[in-house]
């Protein structure tokens, strides 16, 4: 369930799309035009139970090697502390 206002800032929440980002394996995965509720204050993401389902049969697939995906050019740093 959706919350009426953002958990983390309060912040009111929108409808629209944004990108899911996720790391499998040594790779990322970019899965673009997620339907969500985002924060119009800190740009968290809500997504229904039927997105996320959609989301997660992607990711069963990505980590199984089933889904062929286009390379992206990337970059990765790490923050030295």
């Amino acid at each position: 369930m959706i919350p009426e206002r953002c958990t983390f800032c309060k912040g009111t929440l929108q409808e629209g799309k944004t990108e899911f980002i996720a790391r499998v394996g040594d790779g990322i995965i970019v899965i673009k035009g997620v339907p969500a509720c985002i924060c119009d204050q800190c740009g968290e993401a809500y997504y229904t139970v039927e997105t996320s389902r959609k989301i997660d049969a992607v990711m069963v697939n990505a980590h199984s090697g089933r889904l062929c995906c286009r390379l992206l050019a990337a970059g990765e740093v790490e923050l030295a502390g």
